[in-house]
């Protein structure tokens, strides 16, 4: 997801200086619903259930590595060539930087192929008909400047707009109505991809004791399936929990008065959407993939060492933000 979330603030601010550009996306359809709803339409004019791009590209990358020599993966992908091709795009610019990702922006067939010189994987670069050296340390930053130079326009990070997904919304405005009373609420986001970026949940529990505390409802964002660190957040009633797919979890934060946790899919969703967002930082550095904006800070404690490892337990550095530092940090937020 934070590939597809880091690289939407460039391709909503390419949207509002050219509104008439016809705009695609190749995407994983896990992660499709950031683009559109499921009941979005192919070749559906742009509207509240897909406002950003014109054509969705599903593809599955995931089950073709599964299955890379059968005739089913050969069949989606001469389809998906096909589809591209019909489109006639002039221009392809890969925002990703892996071998996959510019194969598939190969297969596009567009007169300019546009890509990052320094690329994830340096394989990718071999496909790219004109690779793009950026300065930026950030990747939403990075972003900006590769989709400028392929458009030809200075491009900065812009608030991104959803999919409306309607079941979603009324979802949102019943638990807001029914669960919190129509009070204001932040949203933890307590859980990540790997342990070592998630803040220990006993202190989630005692910040959602305090913000209580201070008059705010809290609502912990979970996972369908992996309820264990919400349930141990909520304990003794100081959190509701919301089970959330990815439509009901971005309704969920574009209503939230502050989201916080760690360098996870909700706090950038959260950021893109221009919420307030407090992240806290341990083994990944804020600095190439924080929250960006002036409603967002981020936390992280000057002892943490960036490692990309996927180790299990807390990162040090993490485990030293302290519950008060936190609680201070929202309630700044909160007055802004």
């Amino acid at each position: 997801m934070g590939d597809v979330v880091h690289a939407l603030p460039a391709v909503a601010a390419l949207r509002r200086a050219l509104p008439d550009c016809h705009l695609g996306w190749a995407i994983e359809p896990r992660w499709s619903e950031l683009l559109e709803t499921r009941r979005s339409m192919p070749g559906a004019p742009r509207g509240p259930e897909k406002p950003l791009v014109d054509r969705v590209h599903p593809v599955p990358t995931r089950a073709w590595k599964q299955r890379p020599v059968s005739l089913a993966t050969l069949r989606e992908i001469v389809t998906l060539r096909r589809e591209m091709l019909a489109e006639r795009y002039d221009l392809c610019v890969d925002l990703q930087g892996s071998i996959r990702s510019s194969i598939v922006g190969w297969l596009a067939g567009a007169q300019r192929f546009f890509g990052p010189e320094a690329p994830r994987e340096k394989q990718a670069r071999w496909l790219y008909g004109t690779p793009f050296a950026t300065s930026s340390a950030h990747v939403i930053e990075q972003a900006c400047e590769l989709l400028g130079a392929a458009a030809g326009l200075p491009l900065k990070p812009a608030t991104v707009e959803f999919p409306r997904e309607a079941r979603a919304e009324l979802w949102a405005k019943s638990f807001l109505e029914f669960e919190l009373k129509s009070q204001p609420y932040v949203v933890l986001a307590p859980t990540a991809g790997w342990g070592a970026k998630e803040w220990p949940a006993e202190r989630y529990r005692k910040l959602a004791a305090a913000l209580g505390a201070a008059g705010l409802s809290v609502v912990v964002n979970a996972v369908p399936g992996k309820m264990g660190v919400p349930d141990s957040i909520a304990l003794g009633g100081v959190a509701k929990i919301a089970v959330c797919n990815l439509p009901h979890m971005v309704s969920l934060l574009r209503h939230a008065s502050l989201v916080i946790g760690g360098d996870s899919g909700p706090i950038h969703v959260a950021a893109a959407l221009g919420r307030p967002v407090l992240s806290l930082f341990g083994p990944t550095d804020p600095a190439r993939t924080g929250p960006l904006g002036e409603r967002a800070r981020t936390l992280r404690h000057p002892g943490s060492i960036t490692d990309h490892r996927r180790h299990r337990a807390t990162e040090e550095g993490l485990a030293k933000i302290g519950v008060d530092e936190v609680l201070g940090a929202a309630l700044e937020l909160l007055v802004r």
